[in-house]
């Protein structure tokens, strides 16, 4: 059986564009500039000076390729080495450090850096996406802190100087998506609020902010930790336990520093990797092919 890594789009830079319209395009080229989709008024352009990829629409009389408006945009990067990092990034289930990148894609720090950040972009939700649970659907919350001491809330600094370590908060549906925030006003109810439908079923550990948050007190079940209860029949919050160890060992073995203004984005990706995990029946190479087709629509804007 040969290696998924001998797959022609990522050595061939045709293969490469061929795999990405595939995916983006499944009914044919459509135009960037003004959305036609008539395949007789588009045509591949192949001078022997064309680069690779481009086409022309003659309802506007522009040119475009499938890179535009997506993550690959603007990018000099060749497509396959695009692939390859998203490949890598899929498949490592604790992420792929820019150091990494950098070495097996033969590239510079930055645009392995830059690679990094935009894939993690495709890998995040759309901006629409509605709220985790529903009606007869059990949802997990749970919080973590990030920090060196293994008291994990104790604030970094002495005194005045003390700053209280970074909060990740994450919710995620029994057998079903995750979705994980920084947050940096520590506002549980806010999040919640806006990302747990009303009608699910919530469990959580014993923890004082999430008493009340439910409309009725029957949707609302918790383990007190303290007590050291940990599981009461199908009563626990293990799922989350177990992702933020996942997030855990890649922060301090893989990438080593996430920078809060970028947190957001790591979370993404670990989020994607457990939402498109193998216990759904999605292996690497489909987990890719989701995460090129998340690519479309979304440019980075670095802050």
């Amino acid at each position: 059986m040969p290696s998924v890594l001998d797959s022609p789009q990522f050595h061939n830079e045709e293969a490469a564009y061929e795999y990405v319209e595939a995916l983006l395009w499944p009914g044919g080229p459509v135009c960037h500039h003004c959305g036609n989709s008539d395949a007789e008024r588009i045509g591949a352009l192949k001078g022997k000076t064309t680069r690779i990829g481009l086409r022309k629409c003659y309802a506007c009389r522009k040119p475009f390729t499938v890179k535009m408006g997506t993550i690959f945009e603007d990018s000099h990067a060749p497509l396959r080495l695009w692939l390859q990092a998203i490949y890598l990034m899929c498949s490592s289930k604790k992420g792929v450090s820019t150091r990494q990148l950098q070495r097996t894609l033969s590239v510079g720090m930055k645009t392995a850096w830059h690679m990094g950040h935009r894939i993690r972009l495709a890998m995040a939700p759309a901006a629409d996406v509605g709220p985790l649970g529903g009606e007869g659907v059990t949802v997990e919350a749970d919080e973590t802190y990030l920090a060196k001491s293994p008291k994990t809330r104790k604030a970094a600094g002495v005194g005045l100087n003390a700053k209280p370590a970074p909060q990740v908060f994450s919710l995620v549906e029994r057998g079903g998506n995750i979705r994980s925030m920084y947050l940096d006003d520590k506002n549980i109810r806010g999040a919640m609020a806006k990302h747990l439908d009303e009608r699910s079923r919530l469990i959580t550990d014993g923890a004082q902010t999430y008493r009340f948050v439910m409309p009725s007190p029957s949707q609302h079940e918790s383990v007190d930790h303290s007590k050291r209860e940990y599981v009461r029949g199908d009563v626990h919050t293990n799922t989350l336990e177990g992702f933020f160890s996942i997030f855990k060992r890649g922060l301090v073995g893989t990438y080593q520093h996430m920078d809060k203004a970028h947190l957001d984005r790591y979370l993404a990706e670990f989020d994607f990797r457990m939402n498109t995990r193998a216990k759904l029946g999605i292996n690497d190479a489909q987990r890719t092919a989701i995460a090129v087709q998340g690519a479309k629509g979304k440019r980075l804007t670095y802050r």
